[in-house]
C-alpha cells in the first residue's frame, strides 16, 4: 500500500467517525445543552431531523402511518405544525423540550436587528417560552389528535385587554372549514374535546403571523378542495421550508376525502402552487425544502414526480371517464400500475379520483 492510499484511507476512517459521531449527538443527546448547568441532554422519546441549519426540525413518527411535525424553536417560544397522534403526544412533547434545548446549545451567528430584534449573541440562555403557535394542516387524527394535549402543555402570551380572556395554552391556527367540520356531530357522534378544536381560523387565500416568528415570517396558504376543503401549506419564509400536509406524501397516493370535500384537481393545484413557491438550488435539486404528511425530508425534485404522477393517472381515468367506464372497469384497467410498486396499491386513490371526475 502506498504512502498516498494509507493517508486516504486515515482520512476516510477520520471522517467516518465524525460523521457518525455527529449522527450520535443528534439523535442521542450527545451534545452540551442550552441548559445553565450545562449537563448533557436525555435521549428524546422520538427521532428528529434537523432541516438544514435552520431552526425547524422534523420528527417523523409523531403521529400514526409515520405522519410527520415539523417544530420551529427560538426565543420567541415554539411553533409547531400538526401535533401528532392522541397515543404519542406525550413523546412529542417531551421531543419538543429536548428540541428547545439542543437548539439553545448551537452557537448563533450575529445577525441584522431584524432578524432577531438584536444583533448581540446572549451568553446566558432565556427563560423558554414553550409551544405558543400550533397550525393543523388537515382533519386526520394523526395531524390533529395531539392538540389538546400540546396545546395545554403551552403557553398563552398576552396582556392588557386580550390577556383577560385569552384561552390558556398554545394557539391553533386552522382553515374555517377544518372548525366547522370538527364541530358538525352527525347523529350519535361525540363532541370533539374543546381543547382540540382551533383557536383561530382564517377565511381567505392565505394567512400571514401578524410579525416574526423566531425571525422570520409565516404564511399559511389554504389549498382548497385538495385532500378535504380545509388543507393548509404553511410557508417559513425565513428558513425556506414548506410543510404540505398529506396533500403531499412519499408513503402512499394522495388519499382524497371526497365527503369532505376532496378533489384530484385540487390535489394537483396544490401541488403545483408549492412548486411555484419553491426554489431549487440546481436543476430541481436542493433549494427550499418540503415537509410531507408522511415520509422522508423532499425538495422539488419529488414534489414534481409527485405531481406528474398524479397528474398521469388523473388523465388516465378522466379518458376512461369520457368513454363511459365504470368504476369497475376503470379499477380492473389498472390506471396506477406502474407507480404501485413505490406507492402501493391504488384502489383507494382510483375510487376517489374516479369520483370527483365523475361529478363534472
Amino acid at each position: 500500500m502506498t504512502k498516498r492510499s494509507v493517508l486516504f484511507a486515515v482520512v476516510a476512517f477520520a471522517g467516518i467517525a465524525v460523521w457518525q459521531s455527529g449522527v450520535h449527538a443528534q439523535y442521542q443527546g450527545a451534545v452540551a445543552s442550552g441548559l445553565p448547568n450545562q449537563s448533557p441532554m436525555a435521549p428524546p422519546p422520538l427521532p428528529f431531523w434537523r432541516v438544514r441549519n435552520t431552526h425547524i426540525f422534523m420528527i417523523p413518527g409523531a403521529g400514526a402511518n409515520r405522519a410527520n411535525v415539523a417544530v420551529q424553536v427560538g426565543r420567541d417560544g415554539v411553533a409547531m405544525v400538526d401535533t401528532g397522534s392522541a397515543e404519542t403526544a406525550d413523546k412529542t412533547i417531551a421531543t419538543v423540550k429536548f428540541l428547545q434545548n439542543y437548539d439553545a446549545s448551537i452557537p448563533a451567528p450575529l445577525g441584522y436587528a431584524a432578524e432577531t430584534r438584536s444583533s448581540i449573541n446572549f451568553n446566558s440562555v432565556p427563560p423558554a417560552l414553550g409551544i405558543r403557535w400550533i397550525v393543523n394542516t388537515t382533519f386526520g387524527p394523526e395531524h390533529i389528535g395531539g392538540n389538546e394535549k400540546l396545546s395545554g402543555a403551552g403557553t398563552t402570551v398576552s396582556g392588557g385587554n386580550v390577556g383577560a380572556y385569552a384561552p390558556e395554552g398554545a394557539a391553533i391556527y386552522a382553515r374555517e372549514e377544518l372548525l366547522g367540520r370538527l364541530s358538525d356531530l352527525k347523529p350519535g357522534q361525540k363532541p370533539t374535546p374543546t381543547g382540540m378544536l382551533p383557536t383561530d381560523t382564517y377565511s381567505l387565500d392565505q394567512m400571514k403571523f401578524s410579525n416574526f416568528v423566531n425571525g422570520e415570517g409565516i404564511i399559511l396558504y389554504h389549498a382548497p378542495h385538495a385532500t378535504t376543503d380545509g388543507d393548509t401549506i404553511v410557508y417559513f419564509r425565513g428558513s425556506d421550508v414548506i410543510v404540505t400536509g398529506d396533500l403531499f406524501r412519499q408513503d402512499t397516493y394522495p388519499v382524497i376525502d371526497v365527503d369532505r370535500g376532496g378533489t384530484i384537481q385540487g390535489v394537483l393545484d396544490a401541488l403545483n402552487h408549492v412548486l411555484d413557491i419553491a426554489i431549487p438550488e440546481f436543476r430541481e435539486e436542493g433549494g427550499t425544502m418540503v415537509i410531507p404528511g408522511h415520509g422522508r425530508l423532499s425538495d422539488s425534485a419529488d414534489v414534481g414526480y409527485y405531481r406528474d404522477m398524479c397528474t398521469v393517472i388523473r388523465d388516465r381515468i378522466q379518458d376512461m371517464v369520457n368513454k363511459g367506464m365504470t368504476l369497475a372497469q376503470v379499477k380492473a384497467a389498472k390506471p396506477t400500475m406502474e407507480y404501485d410498486a413505490r406507492f402501493g396499491p391504488g384502489d383507494t386513490f382510483v375510487d376517489a379520483v374516479y369520483k370527483t371526475l365523475k361529478k363534472k
